[in-house]
């Protein structure tokens, strides 16, 4: 099953040059937790992706109001993405080598045109379960890359008081 089959195609961007308040906004009308940042250029590259926790941190750590903190400043300028034709194991394979939930897909001219989330794939797998077509997603496999995704990346200490 290929990525274009599954990924949502309505996504919500963000321009480079608005403001956290902004994609804000954007989560709380249309229910998501993560917006692809595209250049200000009107070229639709995705140059950034933001989530809800990197709002929460900026706004947090700067100490302002979001309508005065640049996109810019709070979403990760590493683009993790994947392909229309691409399938669905590699975008798996990717949201576990990068510890992601979400990916922008990109056409072949690498302009956004959907995300792909756990959800998604989530959703095919209990499709699938209910239908009589052979499973091309597996419960297994989504299992996997949930818990590669949710495994802590260093070590922590934790300090119970008494």
């Amino acid at each position: 099953m290929k990525v274009e089959q599954l990924m949502t195609r309505e996504v919500k961007v963000c321009r480079a040059d608005d403001s956290v308040n902004r994609a804000a906004q954007l989560m709380w009308e249309y229910d998501c937790g993560f917006i692809p940042v595209i250049s200000s250029n009107g070229d639709g590259a995705v140059v950034g992706v933001v989530t809800d926790r990197d709002i929460a941190m900026a706004t947090y750590t700067q100490g302002k109001a979001p309508i005065a903190i640049p996109i810019s400043m709070a979403m990760s300028h590493e683009v993790i993405a994947c392909h229309t034709a691409d399938g669905i194991s590699q975008a798996e394979a990717l949201m576990r080598d990068h510890h992601v939930r979400r990916v922008p897909v990109l056409d072949q001219k690498e302009r956004l045109v959907g995300v792909l989330s756990l959800n998604d794939i989530a959703r095919e797998v209990q499709r699938e379960a209910a239908g009589t077509r052979r499973a091309e997603v597996t419960a297994e496999a989504l299992a996997d890359t949930l818990a590669e995704i949710c495994r802590p990346r260093g070590t922590y200490q934790v300090t119970v008081a008494a």
